[in-house]
């Protein structure tokens, strides 16, 4: 057994600390600051529905999906599943904001209808717009070449 190595912290190290420590602090200043007005981005899948909430400028407030609440397999397409993930985000919304929604729809899944009732229906929220972007194929994939006998 050999002699036990001090090691002495230097000012480098120090001063990395405390950068990180005000990192945080801001970090947990800016989650606390009000956003009247923001977007929610719903994705509808076949396989899972995703919940986006972003201020004005596009920056992510919070975000939920249903896999992300322990929904598996057939079931995180469900509209049970999305109405659980929009109380989710609506929660963790309550006291920052966005309290004005512009709410965008992307999918065809059976959990956008749940998400847009449980939306207009909650409580200090107000729904200001409604957009469908869901993606409408102009012409389709190219036909397949004739068969040759």
């Amino acid at each position: 057994m050999g002699k036990k190595k001090v090691v002495q912290q230097s000012a480098d190290t120090r001063v990395e600390e405390k950068a990180a420590e005000t990192v945080a602090k801001t970090a947990a200043k800016q989650s606390s600051k009000k956003v009247e007005s923001g977007h929610v981005y719903v994705q509808a899948s076949y396989n899972n529905t995703l919940i986006t909430v972003t201020d004005a400028s596009g920056n992510v407030i919070t975000w939920a999906s249903a896999g992300s609440l322990g929904f598996s397999g057939p079931k995180k397409a469900t509209p049970f599943a999305a109405q659980k993930v929009t109380a989710v985000v609506l929660e963790k919304i309550q006291k920052t904001g966005p309290f004005q929604l512009h709410v965008v729809v992307k999918g065809v899944g059976s959990g956008r209808d749940s998400v847009i009732r449980t939306l207009s229906g909650a409580q200090g929220f107000t729904v200001a717009s409604l957009r469908d972007a869901t993606p409408i194929p102009h012409n389709g994939p190219r036909p397949p070449k004739p068969r040759r006998v």
